[in-house]
């Protein structure tokens, strides 16, 4: 079945499931759940357009002052995001951690007294229970207009088996699999709820199952994301041993510090401040080769580390020792791989 099939049949389903809800009746609880929701999710405008990857998405308050849960992709690639609350206003926001294992990123608007989820009070819940999804779906919401809200039962918890293109996905821990079309362009970083209004779980991205090749509609449960998010919150996150300083306090300059030379890469010259951190070329046999990595891979993650420019590259491949294990997260197209490299002894050392 092509893209485009699928994603008619998806739109067709979306708006029987829509109908079939109104045409059922909503009950007045199911009613205030939905008003109750809806304005703890927020629309988000960002990065994209190149090779027709929406620039648009979804994510979720879970904090009065402004902190938002959305899935890390595409979108988050530039300094600021737009953000969009329920009643139409409009703030800038950025990310203030990210996991990419876990398809995870937190961002900040700044802002008080919001209504927002807490992560203490998700539920755990087991197949056979009717959920509710909200999402910024295909762009339904631009402004003060409310999010889509659909309908469904979970269907099963497994682990996430599927991939995005040719690569697999970087989260491959348990998901709710659901009867009902969530995962679709924009859904992703939307919520999931029972009836009452518990929070469940994040919707995921757009995925095929690599078993059958049919596109999935799963949902991260919150309990695989919640330590990490409130790590983050709290500054916690991505937490490193003192590094070696010099006496006026900057990193020290070991002589056998490693570059990305050393790993057979070679990055774009670094002529701005934020020039970024995409690789010009690759040495014939060298470790970065050997990996997989490619020419116009952009490097966004040193292991937990996001790499903001060449020149956070740097510091942060001069941390390393002989001994560790390198772990580089790069955007390819509109796709996120994952590499692990040996560090090895320097000659000189």
């Amino acid at each position: 079945m092509s893209t485009r099939t699928n994603r008619s049949l998806n739109l067709a389903w979306l708006a029987f499931s829509i109908l079939a809800f109104v045409n059922t009746g909503w009950t007045q609880s199911t009613a205030q759940t939905i008003a109750t929701v809806s304005p703890k999710v927020v629309k988000i405008f960002g990065a994209g357009g190149a090779k027709n990857l929406h620039a648009y998405g979804s994510g979720f308050l879970v904090s009065p002052e402004g902190h938002i849960v959305t899935v890390w992709s595409h979108i988050l690639d530039s300094d600021t995001v737009a953000v969009v609350l329920h009643d139409g206003r409009r703030f800038e926001g950025r990310v203030i951690g990210a996991e990419p294992p876990l398809d995870l990123a937190v961002l900040k608007i700044e802002a008080e007294g919001l209504p927002y989820f807490d992560l203490s009070q998700s539920a755990n819940v087991g197949s056979g229970t009717r959920i509710l999804g909200f999402s910024n779906a295909f762009k339904v919401a631009t402004g003060d207009e409310p999010v889509s809200v659909i309908h469904g039962v979970i269907a099963a918890k497994t682990t996430l088996t599927a991939r995005r293109g040719a690569f697999e996905s970087p989260y491959n821990g348990p998901v709710y699999i659901v009867d009902a079309v969530t995962n679709n362009s924009g859904a992703a970083g939307g919520v999931l709820t029972t009836w009452n209004g518990r929070l469940v779980g994040m919707i995921g991205k757009e995925l095929r199952n690599t078993k059958t090749n049919t596109w999935l509609n799963y949902v991260m449960p919150i309990s695989e994301l919640r330590e990490t998010v409130e790590q983050i919150i709290s500054g916690r996150f991505n937490a490193r041993k003192p590094d070696d300083v010099d006496e006026d306090g900057t990193p020290g300059r070991r002589p056998n510090r490693y570059d990305a030379v050393d790993f057979g890469i070679i990055t774009i010259p670094d002529v701005v401040a934020r020039t970024p951190a995409y690789i010009d070329r690759i040495l014939p046999g060298s470790l970065a080769e050997t990996a997989g990595l490619q020419t116009n891979d952009l490097i966004l993650f040193v292991g937990d580390s996001l790499i903001h420019s060449c020149q956070t590259l740097k510091e942060e491949l001069g941390r390393l020792e002989s001994g560790d294990q390198l772990k580089i997260v790069v955007r390819r197209d509109d796709q996120l791989v994952t590499v692990t490299l040996p560090v090895l002894r320097k000659e000189s050392e």
